[in-house]
């Protein structure tokens, strides 16, 4: 009986121990779609996450604790998203790194908001995420009004002597981005010669194809993902068609190249200015080049999310989401894997930067900054 005693008393000793450490750790939700049809941002933003985490830990970790990564999977979907929230709160995290999709994150910020919980979205860029005004609801990254401001004029100025078609995906993210695209075009006194939704997901664009061809479409700028981008394209050289196609920054990914194959050739896309050019980002380039995957996309954005939230509980002193969320909007610009980066009082970037990409021959690089 002594012995078991003993046993007993030391089984709960480590299991008390191991709660303590686990309320040590600073825990951050990192949510994105970890599978499904653009499964290649959750890896982004996965990656970026885990080797920030990785780095600050080395360095001490935040106020003497360690950061713990917790893995969410919404696949980029409305009601999942949700769950996954509810989920989140109830295990009493109280930092998210996420989500990607817009459409994902609108409703998600919703319950993080009522629950204290402080959210960052490292691609996210539909307006209404941060309009809402709630004041754990922020992002690093730019909004879509910005990024439609931004090219707008300039297809108004190098194309509007061609045909253009605007298309969107009816995601929050996708039509969002092309009505600001649209509205800009308009202003400048360019319009389009259709403005049209398609059904995401599908595997046959023929008829939306067959549609433009016919409208005589050269430039076609596209509010969507990767993946109906690509598949557009594709079919459209099946039928002998070859448009110019730009789109905003969800094809900065390598599976685009892998669904359009050559027709991808050419194809244009806003991004913020590639964070791989700055020389904050050094220290991280050699952590992904030694593990042989290549940082692109929203890697390098996810990264620095975890490296806000890291330096807002330092600000605070504190791991209370609203207390962090102040801090981190204090004005004070916040050093990053992008460079210093100043959120206003929404939650916003200030300033955010773009560059126009071109894809070639399987790859994509700036042509404008």
């Amino acid at each position: 009986m002594r012995t078991s005693l003993i046993l007993s008393l030391a089984a709960a000793a480590l299991s008390m121990s191991a709660a303590v450490a686990r309320a040590q750790d600073l825990t951050i939700a990192v949510v994105g779609p970890m599978t499904g049809a653009v499964a290649t941002i959750g890896e982004q933003q996965k990656r970026g996450a885990e080797n920030a985490a990785a780095l600050i830990n080395e360095a001490g970790g935040v106020n003497g604790r360690k950061i713990k990564i917790v893995v969410e999977d919404d696949q980029c979907d409305p009601k999942q998203a949700v769950a996954v929230a509810n989920r989140i709160v109830g295990q009493q995290i109280k930092f998210v790194a996420g989500h990607a999709c817009s459409g994902a994150s609108i409703p998600a910020a919703d319950v993080y908001a009522e629950n204290n919980v402080l959210m960052m979205s490292p691609a996210s860029s539909n307006p209404t995420l941060t309009d809402k005004g709630n004041p754990t609801i922020m992002r690093l990254y730019g909004r879509d009004d910005a990024q439609g401001a931004f090219i707008g004029p300039w297809i108004a100025s190098h194309y509007k002597d061609k045909k253009i078609a605007v298309l969107h995906d009816k995601s929050a993210y996708g039509k969002g981005l092309a009505t600001v695209v649209k509205q800009k075009l308009n202003e400048a006194g360019v319009k389009e010669v259709i403005f049209d939704g398609i059904n995401a997901g599908e595997k046959d664009y023929g008829a939306v194809v067959s549609k433009l061809k016919s409208l005589g479409a050269e430039f076609i700028y596209f509010g969507g993902y990767h993946t109906e981008a690509g598949l557009m394209l594709r079919q459209a050289a099946d039928q002998g068609y070859k448009p110019t196609l730009m789109t905003g920054d969800s094809i900065a990914t390598s599976e685009f190249w892998a669904v359009s194959g050559p027709a991808g050739e050419g194809t244009m896309f806003t991004f913020p200015t590639d964070p791989r050019r700055s020389p904050t980002a050094a220290k991280a380039l050699e952590q992904f080049k030694a593990q042989n995957y290549e940082p692109e996309g929203f890697t390098l954005f996810s990264y620095a999310v975890i490296q806000a939230i890291a330096e807002g509980v330092k600000r605070a002193g504190s791991d209370d989401p609203m207390k962090v969320a102040k801090a981190l909007k204090d004005g004070k610009p916040v050093e990053t894997v992008l460079g210093p980066i100043t959120f206003d009082q929404k939650g916003d970037i200030k300033d955010p930067r773009y560059d126009i990409n071109r894809w070639h021959d399987g790859k994509y690089a700036a042509i404008q900054q």
